[in-house]
Formats: C-alpha cells, structure tokens, sequence
C-alpha cells in the first residue's frame, strides 16, 4: 500500500491514518449531544490531544462547549479532515457534504474494522475523488490512548487486520 493517500481509494495504510492525524482541524460529523454517547467521548479525547475538532450535528448549536455546525459547509474557517461517526445510511450525504466544502480526506468510522464499512459509502468517496480511510477506531492510533484502545489494537494486529 503507498504511503500517501491515493483519491478514491479507501486506505488502510497506517502512513495515511498518521497523515489523516496530522491535521490541525477536523471536523466530526455526527458528534452527539449525549455525553455518554462514544462519539461525545471521542470528541473530548481529541480536543484534549490538541485537536481542534468542530461538532457538526443539525440538532444542535453547541456541543461540548464549542459552536456546532448543521453541516461541513457552513464552517468557517474550514476544516482540514472530517471523521464521519454516522450509521451507514447517512453517510452518503455527508461525504458529499465534505465533498461540496473542499475537503478532501475522510475517515469512515468503524469500530469492527474497514469489512463493516458500506460498500456505498465507499463508493460515493470513489466517485467524487476523496481519500478515505475505511473502518478503525481513532482511539487505536492516537498517542497515550486507554489500556483497552491499545488492546483493541493489539487483537486488531493479532487477527492481522491492523493496518500497515
């Protein structure tokens, strides 16, 4: 696999998940008003790493503290990246959000690894010419992450899914 992001391709290299991590602002789209919810979990996590990650969610105008946005074109200044944490049958719509707002690299949330992304989703990224790293945990791949996010890497590499 290259080591850089290839357009339309999901990318399972570990290179193109570093690259996707070395951008300064994200967007996540789908970050949830619930403070128990995984996706408002994350949220904080990453704001806390030094990222700075705008909330997009229509149903709402703030979260965590920090103004949220209907959809990726309304953000102002734009973002870099965006990490979709949406269930299959919105992300359509939303990769052709972060399309329509210039972004060019997307990362598909998957708990259960880049096999349970839908085939749709990756094929509108195809089709509108994003990068897109298909399934994966964030928590797996940031630096000083929780015992069980390292353990979930390390079954991740142990069934040879992790990527390389």
């Amino acid at each position: 696999m290259p080591s850089r992001y290839n357009a339309g391709m999901a990318d399972k290299s570990l290179s193109a998940i570093r690259e996707f991590l070395a951008q300064h602002r994200i967007a996540m789209i789908g970050a949830s008003r619930s403070d128990k919810d995984f996706s408002a979990k994350l949220f904080t996590d990453l704001r806390r790493a030094g990222y700075d990650v705008v909330p997009v969610n229509p149903n709402a105008t703030e979260i965590g503290g920090v103004q949220c946005f209907p959809r990726v074109q309304d953000i102002a200044p734009p973002v870099d990246a965006a990490l979709i944490m949406l269930p299959s049958a919105h992300a359509a719509p939303a990769i052709r959000d972060c399309s329509d707002a210039g972004i060019r690299r997307v990362w598909l949330y998957g708990f259960k690894g880049p096999s349970k992304i839908d085939p749709a989703a990756l094929q509108t990224c195809r089709e509108l010419g994003l990068s897109a790293i298909a399934g994966y945990c964030p928590y797996m791949f940031l630096p000083n992450g929780a015992w069980f996010h390292r353990a979930h890497g390390w079954v991740t590499r142990l069934v040879g899914a992790y990527p390389t």
